[in-house]
């Protein structure tokens, strides 16, 4: 009698519901789930992870092949993670196989062993850390650089370090000086050195804080945070992270985005000399390896990362922080569209650990689920040192001579402020030099040709952008349809900052936008610029909103607040409060007084009236009325179908064929749809969704358990891009 054939289930990262069987025949027993194997698929291979060992399978013995090999001899992914991950899966109905790949560094995707063979990465010493780098840079500016990146980044390769132009000349200088090492590969989490920074002395509120996490039970509770903007978060964070490590447990702690948050990454440096891993998309994959292994093994005490950090491996976890947790940064936005800070409620849930959601504007759904005793509140409503809140003024735009956007009172108050020697931020949320390039004789506006959207002029570089699919051609003054000259319509930040120049030149202006971003090392050199105080003028987008702390800052200037006073999605009141009341809190830091000014052509709005208290708690409550009487999230729960195509019937046809499925199932959901997206056009495709509302959610995800297979079946869906989003923060 023949012996049934050793199988293995196995996920593969391509967009199948489910996972696939293979045979193995290779020596000893099967890979243990969890474990990486390279798998036939089609005609190429694939590198897939084991999640079963059925004992049959529906495939046909023919039909049956054999698994290549055996990456791993040990799981790559552990019992609670891969649980965790299994949960997405089902929960954000996505395959399986891409959110198991989701969860894994590059490297590993590709095949490689998780311990890496190269020689360790460059980290600082303490003596490094001490040093002073404007000082050195007055000396010797690669080495400068050098301590920059590191203090910021944390351990980094030598490749790494060379592509940002630091040679191995200048790290074997430093090293002979001290200042930096090599980290030992493989080494467990001994600290560098005894911590150099001395804590500063909590307030009465952020002593409560600590105290009541600390005095809580063991085991999960979500506590909810909300500390008005420069009252100290961060410092509770570090203590209660120095817990942790007292206890020689791993903190995570998640931000919006690392690359805006160098000063949060000094401070840990500084606080914590043990090992810190730092996790985001923008790291190299060799140093998101080191990363990964270092939270993995436990080396790593301390993790700090972006949305995808959600997944770090973690030995022996103790709490799970969440900054700025209203963020929609937190929220992926393509393929596997999880929420990160869903997901680390979710983990601290099943590590059975604390965790703590922070900030100064938290989401709707959070102060829910702390009013209805799911989360625990903790506040925070007192600035550290003498300034208090800003004074918060509205210019009423339609009474006042205006220059490229800028109003004679908001022009006098910035003169007003550098005369003090003090620092201007001024928020406009629209980068480049101007919106609309417009043709006044004939009427005509460059538009973009392959998105509802019309060109952004960027001057500087001579060039119109569509900021929505990226297409660019050269800029021309003169109007193809008339011939006649043609103007710029509106100010963006170019264009702001241009404007500034003329009428301060004296003023040393630097401006925060994605443009920066793009540009290597721009964010941290004009954050740089602003912390020494080079800077005097600070122009930018929702940059400027992330937590930073600028302590000479005492103006803020809101150009054009009534971009988001007439939004058409539900969650448009919420994410404006939030943007308006966390840029208006980068006024005025410790004993300098803030001023806040908004320029807005509708100054009686009763929104704006009513965050003119900057009291978000009384926002809160309006807004949460409005939502129940709606019926919107958090008082019911969303599934967003999304499809498009070449052509508009093709995309609407498609999720007319899923509406009217959906319809002969739904006993306790409504169907909401087909509709055209906010911007149907974009990229040269049409897009158009379907939303899918229920009160409760077991009936949706019924609902979708039984929709998602079969629609997978049609032929249509072969011939659109579609995708399900669940809990969409854009409906």
């Amino acid at each position: 009698m023949t012996a049934p054939p050793r199988l293995v289930r196995v996920a593969v990262p391509v967009p199948l519901s489910d996972a696939l069987d293979y045979r193995w025949e290779g020596p000893g027993a099967p890979p243990r789930r969890g474990c990486r194997v390279r798998v036939p698929l089609g005609r190429s291979e694939r590198i897939g992870v084991v999640l079963d060992h059925p004992r049959k399978t529906s495939l046909p013995p023919e039909k049956l092949r054999n698994v290549i090999e055996a990456t791993d001899k040990e799981p790559v992914l552990g019992e609670e993670l891969l649980r965790t991950l299994r949960w997405c899966a089902d929960y954000y109905h996505h395959p399986i196989g891409e959110v198991l790949n989701q969860a894994l560094p590059v490297l590993l995707r590709r095949g490689r062993s998780p311990l890496r063979a190269a020689a360790g990465p460059w980290e600082l010493t303490a003596e490094g850390l001490s040093q002073d780098a404007d000082a050195v840079r007055r000396r010797a500016r690669r080495q400068a650089e050098a301590l920059d990146i590191l203090r910021r980044s944390g351990p980094v390769d030598a490749g790494e370090l060379r592509g940002q132009g630091v040679g191995a000349a200048v790290l074997r200088r430093m090293n002979a000086r001290g200042w930096v090492r090599r980290r030992p590969q493989g080494r467990a989490g001994a600290p560098l050195e005894a911590a150099r920074d001395t804590p500063p002395t909590l307030t009465a509120e952020q002593q409560r804080c600590v105290d009541a996490i600390a005095a809580s039970p063991p085991g999960y509770r979500t506590w909810l945070l909300q500390g008005v903007t420069g009252s100290g978060k961060t410092e509770v964070y570090l203590r209660l992270i120095a817990r942790e490590l007292a206890a020689g447990r791993q903190s995570l702690l998640l931000v919006p985005e690392i690359g805006l948050t160098p000063q949060l990454i000094d401070r840990l440096q500084k606080r914590f000399a043990q090992r810190l891993a730092v996790m985001h998309s923008g790291l190299a994959s060799g140093r998101r390896l080191d990363a990964w292994q270092d939270a993995r093994t436990g080396a790593a005490k301390l993790v700090v990362g972006t949305r995808s950090a959600v997944f770090a491996p973690l030995a022996n976890p103790g709490i799970v922080i969440v900054d700025e947790e209203h963020d929609p940064s937190y929220k992926q936005q393509d393929g596997f569209r999880y929420s990160a800070r869903d997901l680390a409620v979710l983990r601290a849930k099943r590590l059975d650990i604390p965790i703590l959601l922070a900030s100064a504007t938290p989401s709707l759904e959070s102060v829910h689920n702390a009013d209805r005793g799911q989360y625990h509140p903790l506040s925070i409503s007192r600035r550290i040192g003498t300034a208090g809140q800003p004074d918060m003024r509205v210019i009423d735009m339609n009474r006042h001579a205006v220059r490229q956007g800028l109003s004679t009172p908001l022009v006098t108050a910035i003169r007003r402020h550098l005369d003090a020697d003090c620092q201007v931020l001024l928020f406009l949320n629209r980068r480049g030099f101007a919106p609309v390039l417009l043709c006044p004789t004939c009427g005509t506006a460059e538009d973009c040709g392959r998105c509802d959207a019309r060109m952004t002029i960027h001057a500087a570089s001579g060039r119109l952008r569509c900021h929505h699919c990226g297409r660019t051609h050269a800029l021309s003054w003169v109007c193809v349809a008339c011939g006649s000259e043609r103007v710029a319509v509106g100010a963006g930040t170019q264009r702001i900052t241009g404007e500034l120049a003329t009428l301060f030149p004296d003023a040393r202006i630097a401006r925060l936008d994605r443009d920066a971003a793009t540009r290597h090392g721009g964010i941290d050199t004009v954050l740089a610029g602003v912390e020494r105080g080079d800077t005097q003028i600070l122009v930018g987008t929702q940059m400027l909103t992330k937590g930073h702390d600028f302590p000479r800052v005492t103006l803020v200037g809101v150009l054009n607040a009534d971009q988001g006073l007439f939004g058409t999605d539900y969650r448009s009141t919420e994410r404006f409060a939030q943007i308006l009341l966390q840029v208006a809190g980068r006024a005025g830091r410790r004993d300098r007084a803030g001023e806040v000014l908004i320029q807005s052509h509708y100054p009686q709005h009763p929104l704006l009236l009513r965050l003119a208290s900057q009291d978000y708690s009384d926002f809160a409550r309006m807004a949460l009325a409005e939502r129940r009487s709606a019926g919107w999230p958090p008082f019911s729960h969303l599934i967003l179908w999304r499809a498009e195509a070449t052509r508009r019937t093709a995309a609407h046809a498609f999720l007319e064929q899923v509406a009217t499925a959906a319809r002969a199932r739904a006993a306790r959901v409504d169907v909401l749809g087909p509709a055209p997206a906010s911007m149907e056009r974009r990229g040269g495709r049409y897009r158009a969704q379907l939303l899918l509302q229920g009160r409760r959610r077991p009936a949706l995800h019924r609902l979708m358990a039984e929709l998602a297979p079969l629609v997978r079946t049609w032929p249509a869906a072969r011939r659109v891009r579609w995708s399900v989003d669940v809990d969409p923060i854009d409906a």
